[in-house]
């Protein structure tokens, strides 16, 4: 039986990785931090083994590592969300960036061999070039952005030096219903019945897929005889604006916006692409929930069941 371990496993992807590979027969770890309030409510009910340990901490995910002697690690904590990055710069590049350097540190000095896949970002790219794909100049504009792209080169520099198996996904904007209240998807979605929503910059332009899917694409990558970078997408992008039009469709109400400065970014992307090609080329995957079926699947899930 392989074993797994999922860093960030109580988010919105690691619960759906962890569906995924409990279904696959993985016996399946995670990593999870310590509070004084539980947060695994999307994880209730999982076969899974949790671990304590935090990714500015390289003892405890040495620990971590020694508990569930994993054949595969999926890293996918961080803090991801763009606007807060701005507010916790320092935090955020501690622990999406640095954070990544503890963990393969970790697993060098231990001396084990698992198939590593970090999960990367769209924002990656300053969106000045649309599509974007693999060999797009990476230009952040943001400290989440700036941190991630550390953590990318630092696993294709461990790659390279120690000949580690380290994949890097580089999945563009991706939701469900799981999604966290504070990303502008949910907030459209949680607002919908009120009539009307605070939303900053909303003619920027993103690719939405859905966040199951593009879990598969991240096991897929840990599958293949070599590591290698794969850009995860639709290939379609659609502004804020529209996606507030997709839930109005699905809602059935007219949705009102409210530009509220407090949203708005120092600096944003424009317009952000994904050119997936090398993923369905080499890994056999493809997309196939579309932005306006996204919006409508998290509108329907929202609603409460009697």
């Amino acid at each position: 039986m392989k074993k797994a371990l999922i860093t960030g496993i109580t988010g919105q992807d690691g619960s759906y990785l962890a569906e995924l590979l409990i279904s696959k027969g993985y016996e399946v770890h995670g990593l999870i931090r310590r509070s004084s309030t539980f947060n695994r409510d999307r994880i209730e009910g999982l076969d899974v083994h949790l671990h304590y340990g935090d990714m500015t901490d390289p003892f405890s995910l040495m620990w971590a590592l020694k508990e569930s002697k994993p054949d595969e690690i999926y890293n996918l904590a961080a803090q991801s969300h763009v606007q807060v990055s701005w507010e916790t710069p320092l935090y955020t590049a501690q622990t999406t960036g640095i954070g990544v350097l503890n963990l393969l540190e970790a697993v060098r000095v231990l001396g084990i061999k698992p198939k590593i896949y970090q999960a990367s970002t769209s924002e990656l790219f300053d969106g000045l070039t649309p599509p974007q794909n693999e060999e797009t100049r990476l230009n952040p504009v943001s400290p989440y952005g700036t941190a991630k792209m550390y953590a990318f080169q630092i696993c294709k520099n461990y790659r390279d030096a120690f000949g580690m198996f380290i994949s890097n996904g580089i999945l563009f904007n991706h939701e469900s219903p799981r999604r966290g209240d504070n990303f502008v998807t949910k907030k459209i979605v949680n607002e919908a019945p009120k009539g009307e929503v605070n939303l900053g910059n909303t003619d920027a332009k993103r690719d939405w897929g859905f966040s199951p899917e593009y879990m598969e694409a991240a096991w897929l990558m840990l599958q293949q005889e070599r590591p290698d970078d794969f850009v995860i997408a639709t290939g379609e992008t659609h502004s804020v604006k529209d996606f507030v039009g997709y839930v109005e469709s699905a809602c059935g109400h007219p949705i009102k916006i409210i530009h509220n400065k407090a949203y708005d970014r120092p600096v944003d992307v424009p317009v952000l692409c994904g050119d997936a090609s090398k993923a369905e080329r080499k890994l056999g995957w493809k997309h196939k929930v579309k932005a306006k079926e996204l919006a409508k699947i998290m509108y329907e899930n929202s609603i409460p069941k009697s």
